[in-house]
C-alpha cells in the first residue's frame, strides 16, 4: 500500500547530506572499471550535421512509445487475466502469471497519481515511468547529494520525471550519460555542456536534444559511471527494492554498463519518485535475479537512505531474455554474437515472452 514516512526522513535544509558507506567488493566476474576522455570533436561535427531531421525523430518516438504502451497494456491485461485472483494473490504463489503481482502495484500507483491530481504530462501516467508535481524539486535534492556533487559521469535514465536531473547534470559541467530511446535506435549518447551551443543544455536535456547534440558510444567505449539516476514506478524504502514500467530496459541498461566495465557493486543508484509513490507491498523474495535495487530515493520532501541489501545484478542474464526482447535490441544481439564469437559457445535464450522464475533473494 501507499507508504507515509515519519518525519525522521525529511529533508535536513541545512546539514549537508552524507554518501552512503561503502558496499561489498565487486565480483570478479565483472571487468575493472575504465575511464575515458571525451571526444569533443567527434560531437561538434555531429551538432553541426544539418541533416538531423528533429520533427522526423520526435515522431518516430511517439510512434514507438505509443506502440510500447499498448504492447504493456496488453501485457497487463493478460497477466490480471492468468493471475490468480485479486489482493491476495500472493498467497498462492504457483497458479497464474508470476508478473501479476507487479501489474497490480503499478496500476495502483498509476490510478492514485491521476486520481489525486499528482500526475503531470505526458498523459496518462499508465505504462510510462509517470512524472508528477514536484519531480524539480525532488531533482533538487538529488543534485544536493554529496555521491551527486562529486560525481564526473552520471547515466540517467531518459524520462520526464528526470529532465531536472538531466539539467543540473550538464550544468555542473559534468558528462551526462542518457540511453536511446528503448535501445532501438543504438546503445546510449554521452553529452556535455562544453558539446553544446550557447545556450542549449535545456534543449539537450530532451530525447529530441540528446539524439542531436549527443554522441553515440558503443560497447568497446572506456568509461567510467559514478553514479546511476533511474526512473520509478514504485519502490519501497525500507528494502530499496523497485517497480518499473515492465518493459525491464533499466535492467538490461545496467547489465550492459556491467559488462563493458562501467559501473560495479559500489555503483550507487538513485531514483527521484513522488511521495505517493512509496509503497510497502513489494515482496523482495519474487523480485527476479535482474531486478536493480535502489540505494537512495529523493521525493519532494525527502531523502531515504535505503540501505539496501538486495543484491545488484552482476551483468546480462541471457536465459531470462526472451527471443521478442532479443529481436528489439539491436546493440543486444551484436553483444551476444561476439561473446559467442569470442568464447564459442552459443549463449542461452529465454522462453517466448514469459517471466523468468522467480529469484529467491536474501534479504
Amino acid at each position: 500500500m501507499p507508504l507515509t514516512l515519519p518525519h525522521r526522513f525529511a529533508w535536513p535544509h541545512a546539514a549537508p547530506l552524507v554518501a552512503l558507506a561503502a558496499t561489498p567488493t565487486p565480483s570478479p566476474l565483472v571487468p575493472a572499471r575504465r575511464r575515458a576522455s571525451s571526444s569533443i570533436a567527434r560531437a561538434a561535427a555531429r551538432v553541426d550535421d544539418s541533416s538531423f531531421d528533429a520533427a522526423a525523430f520526435e515522431a518516430e518516438r511517439l510512434r514507438l512509445d505509443a506502440e510500447a504502451r499498448a504492447s504493456m497494456a496488453s501485457a497487463a491485461a493478460a497477466a490480471a487475466a492468468a493471475g490468480d485472483g485479486g489482493e491476495d494473490a500472493s498467497e498462492h504463489e504457483g497458479h497464474g502469471d508470476p508478473k501479476a503481482w507487479k501489474w497490480r502495484i503499478r496500476k495502483r500507483v498509476w490510478d492514485l497519481m491521476e486520481a489525486e491530481g499528482i500526475a503531470r504530462n505526458p498523459r496518462p501516467v499508465h505504462h510510462r515511468i509517470p512524472n508528477f508535481a514536484g519531480a524539480a524539486d525532488a531533482a533538487d535534492k538529488l543534485g544536493r547529494l554529496e555521491v551527486f556533487q562529486n560525481a564526473q559521469c552520471v547515466k540517467v535514465n531518459p524520462d520526464s520525471p528526470q529532465k531536472q536531473v538531466r539539467f543540473l547534470t550538464l550544468a555542473g559541467g559534468k558528462k551526462l550519460l542518457t540511453p536511446q530511446p528503448r535501445l532501438r535506435t543504438g546503445f546510449f549518447s554521452v553529452l556535455e555542456s562544453r558539446m553544446l551551443p550557447s545556450g542549449a543544455i535545456a534543449e539537450a536535456c530532451t530525447s529530441v536534444g540528446a539524439a542531436k547534440y549527443g554522441r553515440p558510444i558503443g560497447l568497446d567505449e572506456k568509461i567510467e559511471v559514478d553514479l546511476i539516476v533511474i526512473g520509478s514506478v514504485a519502490v519501497d524504502p525500507r528494502t530499496g527494492a523497485r517497480l518499473g514500467k515492465g518493459e525491464g530496459f533499466a535492467e538490461l541498461e545496467y547489465g550492459m554498463l556491467r559488462f563493458m566495465g562501467a559501473i560495479d557493486d559500489t555503483t550507487i543508484v538513485v531514483t527521484s519518485v513522488h511521495d505517493k509513490q512509496l509503497v510497502d507491498d513489494i515482496p523482495v523474495e519474487k523480485l527476479l535475479i535482474h531486478d536493480v535495487p535502489v540505494d537512495i530515493i529523493c521525493t519532494p520532501t525527502q531523502v531515504i537512505f535505503t540501505n539496501t541489501t538486495i543484491p545488484k545484478p552482476q551483468g546480462i542474464y541471457w536465459e531470462k531474455l526472451s527471443p521478442e526482447k532479443l529481436g528489439q535490441i539491436r546493440i543486444l544481439r551484436e553483444l551476444k554474437k561476439r561473446i559467442e564469437r569470442e568464447t564459442g559457445e552459443v549463449l542461452p535464450c529465454g522462453p517466448s515472452e514469459k517471466l523468468p522464475p522467480t529469484a529467491h533473494r536474501r534479504r
